[in-house]
């Protein structure tokens, strides 16, 4: 047996996920969850639910946690790590609030959390971090005192989610026809958000044109587009692109989209297009549609060779890696001096959120950061 490696002060790893709907039923109460508030009609639902029903309601990202979740344990158990791993999602069952009170009878008291989004924007951190204080406040209202939640840094640039990304694009490059490997153009994709999301993304001082989240996926594609180099000894042209844009048409969003590139690209004379998702985790549905099916259907119509890499998913690095970062947090938090894993030119992210880092649209109680009400 492995020798124990300590996970103290923390007792309970918890992933926080998006959700998604599991069946035909679910999918317009699922995305009444996603939009509460926003006042959207039943039938404009039903109409953005197309992309669900084209795969028969089910979207993928349930059983790619549940793949995570496997991975995850498989490896902490494999090292010695005795840290139980729960699950629970913003939108959909099973819900955040119903998991930490899972985990408030188990008696953790200690929890760290994993969220699906690796990089720094509202939507892809602070968010999650409203969903936190709210459901720590839910339990506060049903008489419970909630465990002390923290969350783990972003991992964006950590080798063990970077390296299977670089694997998936040279088996991307190697499936393309030899004629037009060595001339591919790599797209870089990544979901689009409000420039003005983007432009006060991560910690005040990184604001900006872009803010963090711009620099922190351009960053990655660079260390990916040198990997490729490196190891092909081909210089691939490459560019950061989005995808899954919606919203009023009227509100400025982060350009080009996938489909105007592949446009571009082709019109530029390239001979083919590696799509790689960077900015998602796993290939959840927005992959599946935005890429899979819709980019795809725009290549074939401009007689344009391409290929999808695979994300990160449950590939055994990425577990590695945050068996990484929760003893990289422990051994913080119990005060020790720790290494911080990471590439690139902008190093490991903050342990916590500081005041004015992807600031709300409207203010509203963030947990485990500088503002948490729950320090």
């Amino acid at each position: 047996m492995p020798d124990a490696l300590d996970a103290s002060p923390y007792d309970a790893l918890l992933l926080l996920s998006f959700g998604g709907p599991e069946g035909p039923d679910d999918v317009v109460p699922f995305l009444e969850n996603v939009t509460r508030g926003r006042g959207i009609p039943k039938e404009r639902l039903k109409e953005v639910g197309q992309h669900y029903f084209l795969f028969g309601g089910v979207s993928p990202i349930n059983d790619q946690n549940r793949a995570l979740l496997d991975a995850l344990r498989e490896d902490f158990a494999g090292h010695g790590l005795d840290l139980p791993v729960y699950w629970g999602n913003r939108n959909w069952a099973p819900y955040l609030t119903d998991t930490l009170r899972e985990l408030t009878a188990d008696g953790h008291r200690r929890v760290l959390v994993l969220a699906t989004s690796a990089y720094a924007s509202y939507s892809g951190c602070r968010q999650y971090r409203e969903n936190l204080a709210d459901a720590l406040a839910a339990l506060e209202a049903e008489g419970l005192e909630p465990p002390k939640v923290d969350k783990l840094r972003h991992y964006f640039n950590h080798p063990g989610f970077v390296e299977p990304m670089v694997d998936g694009v040279l088996r991307s490059l190697a499936d393309l026809p030899e004629d037009v490997r060595d001339g591919a153009h790599i797209a870089f994709t990544t979901h689009s958000i409000p420039t003005s999301a983007a432009d006060t993304s991560g910690p005040a001082e990184a604001h900006g044109d872009g803010g963090a989240y711009v620099a922190q996926h351009l960053d990655v594609a660079r260390l990916v587009a040198d990997a490729v180099r490196e190891r092909t000894g081909v210089d691939h042209p490459w560019q950061l692109v989005y995808q899954s844009r919606s919203g009023a048409p009227h509100i400025p969003w982060l350009e080009p989209d996938i489909c105007d590139h592949l446009e571009e690209r082709h019109a530029a004379g390239v001979p083919a297009v590696v799509m790689a998702p960077i900015g998602f985790v796993s290939d959840h549905m927005e992959v599946l549609y935005d890429l899979d099916t819709e980019a795809r259907a725009k290549a074939e119509e401009l007689g344009l060779p391409v290929r999808r890499s695979a994300t990160v998913g449950a590939d055994p690095r990425f577990a590695a890696a945050v068996r990484d970062l929760v003893l990289e947090r422990a051994g913080a938090e119990r005060g020790q001096e720790v290494a911080r894993c990471a590439l690139g030119a902008l190093g490991a992210s903050h342990d916590l959120c500081p005041v004015g880092c992807c600031p709300a649209r409207a203010p509203r109680p963030a947990a485990a950061g500088a503002d948490s009400p729950y320090a």
